[in-house]
């Protein structure tokens, strides 16, 4: 048995659902298919999530969102048009979103995420129909009634462990189940998403309920390429990936697939499938447990712009105790999260998303360290990028940081700071953004110019 899901973009139109309907129907296996609000037609198009949000902060300031809601209902309608599709669908979509709008703004979080989810919850509902029309036995099937119960943290629900138990009962359900991705239901029966692009983790959450032989994510791609194709031609196609692997590079830049997907497919021991709605017939990339590691050390690099560093310099600072835990207290005080915090004995960085700081937090943040940790030099660095090479072979090969360090100076590329981690899965060097392209292109040409993949 095995769960399916399908991106935005698989389902913008018509003309893709219909491409997914024939990829369903081609294996009896798959039972569970989870489904994405339409996204982009075409590159100037909008995603229907974008569209909702637009909605929902129209609501939110009082204004009226009629013509937002329109753009919603026309994508709607369009696609149930090229379906051929009756017109009681339309109807009920219609309803649902105007309830949704006319809801109880009171907590506009949670008033946001219910708009945000009927994006997926009604898309799931137009597929089911279409199914149904080409004389399938199929149904549509809320998280609710299913048992997908999540924390209330609005945009960033965690799956609750019960859940689990509740959605193996789907197994029993007759013919295929459609089901709608990016959301669940607290236990109090209020609405609340994933993270961005969260339709990944409700299959990955799924396939650990129903306990599936594999769970398959569709999108647009005929795999994982070692790098973006945006920063290197025709780069090569990666056919097996670790868990950890793809977590590293999810995280470090890669889209293909949510870096919180694989949590509950991995804690299951369920492969990943990642294969192409529009070339069906592509391999695609699997992510499973262990590999074998016979493509060299590197398997993949990623890439990710927007970074700053607070340098923090403090002589015999390994000596003083709470040192690191008085720092990252005075950037939990202001919502910071970090992402790395590259050290020495004297001196320690630590790497944020930038977009997070404004001017003058920057500056009380500095003049805090100063003042209370007693620092010598405090200073941020901005527009920084952040490149990772990935691979489990990095375990048992010598010499791959001297490679990458090698490349780099190469390509004259300066490395503001490396970070690796106790597993020596990944590295993480630190560049100017300027030099990102550059940078990746010297990495891959190091690693991947005439090894296979």
């Amino acid at each position: 048995m095995k769960v399916v899901k399908f991106g935005g973009s698989s389902l913008a139109s018509g003309t893709q659902i219909e491409k997914v309907f024939q990829i369903v129907m081609s294996d009896p296996e798959r039972k569970v298919v989870v489904v994405s609000a339409p996204g982009k037609r075409f590159a100037e198009d909008e995603k229907v999530t974008d569209l909702l949000i637009e909605c929902a902060e129209q609501c939110l300031q009082d204004n009226n969102p009629t013509e937002k809601f329109n753009a919603v209902m026309s994508r709607y309608s369009s696609i149930a048009a090229e379906l051929a599709l009756p017109n009681e669908i339309i109807s009920e979509i219609h309803h649902d979103l105007s309830e949704r709008l006319n809801g109880d703004r009171s907590k506009p979080d949670r008033f946001m995420d219910l708009v945000k989810a009927s994006g997926e919850d009604n898309n799931a509902k137009l597929v089911a129909a279409y199914f149904k029309e080409q004389g399938v036995e199929a149904s549509y099937v809320n998280p609710r009634e299913a048992g997908l119960f999540v924390s209330d943290e609005p945009g960033h629900a965690q799956v609750l462990p019960e859940s689990y138990e509740k959605l193996y009962s789907l197994r029993e359900i007759p013919g295929i189940i459609i089901f709608p991705g990016f959301f669940g239901y607290s236990k109090q029966g209020e609405v609340f998403t994933f993270s961005r692009s969260g339709s990944d983790i409700t299959g990955s959450i799924l396939a650990n309920g129903i306990k599936a032989t594999l769970y398959e994510n569709f999108t647009d791609v005929d795999a994982v390429f070692s790098v973006n194709p945006n920063l290197v031609h025709q780069p090569k196609e990666i056919k097996e990936l670790t868990y950890r692997e793809m977590r590293e590079l999810s995280y470090a830049g890669f889209t293909v697939l949510h870096d919180e997907a694989l949590v509950p497919a991995f804690r299951a021991g369920i492969p990943v499938q990642i294969k192409n709605t529009n070339n069906p017939s592509a391999p695609g990339t699997r992510i499973v447990y262990t590999r074998d590691n016979t493509n060299g050390p590197v398997v993949g690099i990623a890439s990710d712009k927007g970074f700053c560093s607070i340098y923090v310099s403090k002589y015999l600072m390994n000596r003083e105790i709470g040192f690191g835990r008085k720092l990252l207290s005075i950037l939990e005080e202001y919502g910071l999260s970090y992402e790395h915090t590259p050290s020495g004995i004297d001196d320690v960085s630590v790497i944020l998303r930038e977009a997070q700081l404004d001017p003058d937090m920057e500056n009380e943040i500095i003049w805090r360290i100063e003042s209370e940790l007693h620092a010598d030099e405090v200073k941020v660095q901005h527009s920084l990028s952040l490149i990772m090479v990935v691979g489990e072979g990095m375990r048992r090969n010598v010499g791959t940081m001297a490679r990458a360090s090698k490349a780099l100076a190469k390509a004259e590329v300066n490395i503001e700071m490396i970070n690796q981690g106790s597993s020596e899965v990944s590295m993480m060097f630190g560049v100017k953004q300027v030099d990102e392209k550059r940078a990746v292109q010297a990495l891959y040409d190091e690693f991947f110019a005439a090894v296979p993949v």
